[in-house]
């Protein structure tokens, strides 16, 4: 069965809404923990260009504070990145704010990471966008070794550990699951040779690859395709067990939908492997939001459950 996530809608409103209040996560946090939804999803966007912005961008909220206010109004909902622009901090920062919140979230954190694709917020930010992918793999070895609450020696570009601990260290072990987003070529041997999971996005109805700077995944053909590529990397590098794969949504951009449709498509992508699911609830109110996300988890979610 296919495990349903769900993008969280604080990035989409007005930060002065009622979307975005204390009251409004214990709302929602509630509402998604009964619809039965696996992760909430928050994304990355520290300091993005006022041209991205104006463009159609959306706003975005520190990824990593925004998962600790859902972990207080929840219990059970796991807390995911989706997904945290590794290459922007410092792996060692990354990691002591994670294990802080897998700790006191009892264990929740998923922690998706990409490369990102915003050259004004890399230069914004220090970081050299050419380097991206470079640093990419750099981080996720820090940030794994980091996690893994012993004393670690590491050297990086521009810094380096030697005989360092974060401690209390995060509770899931070896660390909390690393998921690799990103459809290209790159990123899904990135996340046989360094990840738990990938996390790959459909790339149709208005997604422009060329601004994301990913390969296309439009259709199941093609996540077929590039599926059938990451189990031959899985051979080529003697991984015996293949990531696990969560898309990013499951349904395409701008496309219609049904509940069977939904339940549909699960069924199909359980049988290529696929373990999780991205869903986007619509509401122009609070309210509306969160009876749609009790609607969606009665309608799909009860429904798969019992099949």
């Amino acid at each position: 069965m296919i495990a349903f996530n769900i993008p969280l809608p604080f990035d989409r409103h007005d930060p002065d809404s009622e979307f975005c209040t204390m009251e409004g996560v214990a709302e929602i946090g509630a509402a998604i923990e009964r619809a039965g939804f696996a992760a909430a999803l928050v994304t990355d966007h520290p300091v993005p260009t006022g041209r991205w912005l104006d463009a159609g961008g959306h706003l975005a909220h520190d990824p990593l504070v925004m998962l600790s206010l859902v972990a207080a109004a929840t219990t059970k909902v796991r807390l995911q990145t989706g997904i945290l622009v590794l290459p922007y901090r410092n792996p060692f920062i990354v990691a002591r704010a994670v294990a802080t919140l897998d700790r006191f979230s009892g264990g929740r954190v998923t922690i998706g990471v990409g490369a990102g694709y915003l050259k004004g917020e890399y230069r914004a930010l220090g970081v050299d966008f050419e380097q991206r992918n470079e640093l990419m793999d750099e981080y996720l070895r820090a940030l794994k070794l980091a996690l893994s609450g012993e004393e670690f020696a590491f050297e990086g570009t521009g810094y380096e550990a030697f005989g360092n601990r974060i401690l209390p260290g995060p509770i899931q072990t070896p660390h909390p699951p690393l998921l690799v987003g990103g459809n290209a070529r790159r990123a899904i041997r990135r996340a046989v040779e360094l990840g738990d999971g990938w996390y790959p996005f459909f790339t149709v109805g208005g997604v422009s690859t060329a601004t994301t700077r990913t390969a296309e995944i439009t259709n199941e053909a093609e996540l077929a395709e590039a599926l059938a590529y990451m189990h031959a990397h899985c051979e080529t590098v003697g991984r015996e067990t293949p990531p696990t794969v969560a898309i990013g949504s499951i349904v395409k951009p701008g496309e219609e939908w049904t509940p069977q449709m939904i339940v549909d498509r699960a069924g199909q992508f359980a049988d290529m492997g696929l373990v999780a699911a991205g869903m986007n609830i619509a509401g122009r109110t609070r309210a509306e939001w969160c009876d749609n996300a009790e609607a969606f988890g009665e309608s799909v979610i009860a429904k798969l459950g019992a099949a």
